[in-house]
């Protein structure tokens, strides 16, 4: 299936309540606490339960207000509606295994990954994988955590949905009707081509983003110029860098194929422009930007 932007309109919410009103988040942190909240503004739940790792995060997030309760997994699911999963990739087929095999056909499990492929794939044969909606918000910070989460972080921002023939269409059409309602646009793909997609738009930047960052701080040893002279372009190309290791090293080896693909290209590319510094060639420097500006017809 190729990629394609969905443009009909979604119907309204049949109510404004998801089943009983309980959603669960799986990780509380900037994804899962941002949806929290929204979710909680719009008074599409009135009740969040959070499963967190530590026992810190559970707390910042419930004095926060983010959550309501923290509760061990099995015992969050079994007393939700919706369950919404946004942890580290490399964590995710795992811990998704165990909620499908607690769910009822009564429950909507949704995740937010930067990959889907192996996710996915993993479900492929589950007898519960109808109740299922796999997808990306595209949407983050350079923070995480709970105390990162903030409101109407997904307005205007896409929202990829994979394989939703795979799902109970009334499941997906409340997961469609909530991201809609959040102000995001959605988009329909099969999970190779998200991976392939997230690998060119987001995951190159990261790793770019962190390699400068490690350029600048071998060559340049002195913090006090970094932070006086970096300016703002310097400021904003590198301020992924400050993005969290323990989620984005996941992400990157569960996609390596992808990311190599397109990290070789640009590599190719710096070649090109180190080439033209080496030869003093101006004028093929100059071709190499102007073509570099045509991406100025797709960002506005």
């Amino acid at each position: 299936m190729s990629s394609q932007q969905d443009k009909k309109s979604t119907d309204s919410l049949t109510s404004p309540l998801l089943g009983n009103g309980t959603l669960c988040i799986v990780g509380v942190g900037l994804i899962s606490g941002s949806f929290a909240i929204a979710l909680k503004g719009k008074g599409f739940v009135k009740h969040v339960i959070g499963v967190s790792r530590t026992v810190e995060t559970a707390n910042k997030a419930l004095a926060l207000g983010i959550i309501d309760e923290a509760l061990p997994l099995a015992d969050a699911v079994k007393k939700s509606d919706f369950i919404y999963v946004a942890i580290p990739v490399d964590a995710t087929v795992g811990i998704m295994q165990e909620i499908m095999d607690l769910i009822t056909d009564q429950q909507i499990v949704v995740d937010a990954g930067s990959t889907k492929f192996v996710l996915c794939e993993s479900l492929k044969a589950h007898p519960m994988r109808n109740r299922f909606v796999a997808s990306h918000p595209m949407w983050g910070t350079e923070y995480s955590g709970p105390e990162a989460a903030v409101s109407n972080a997904f307005m205007g921002r896409a929202c990829v949905i994979c394989e939703k023939e795979y799902s109970d269409p009334k499941a997906v059409l409340t997961v469609e009707n909530i991201y809609t309602e959040l102000g995001m646009n959605l988009i329909y793909m099969d999970a190779q081509s998200h991976d392939r997609h997230a690998a060119y738009v987001s995951h190159i930047s990261h790793i770019t983003s962190f390699a400068l960052a490690n350029t600048v701080l071998e060559k340049e040893k002195e913090e006090d110029a970094i932070f006086d002279l970096a300016g703002g372009g310097f400021e904003s190309t590198v301020r992924l860098a400050k993005s969290s290791p323990a989620m984005w090293a996941p992400i990157f080896m569960q996609n390596r194929e992808n990311v190599l693909d397109v990290l070789n290209e640009h590599i190719a590319q710096l070649r090109k422009f180190k080439a033209c510094l080496e030869k003093e060639n101006y004028d093929y420097l100059n071709e190499l930007m102007v073509n570099a500006n045509k991406i100025k017809r797709i960002l506005k």
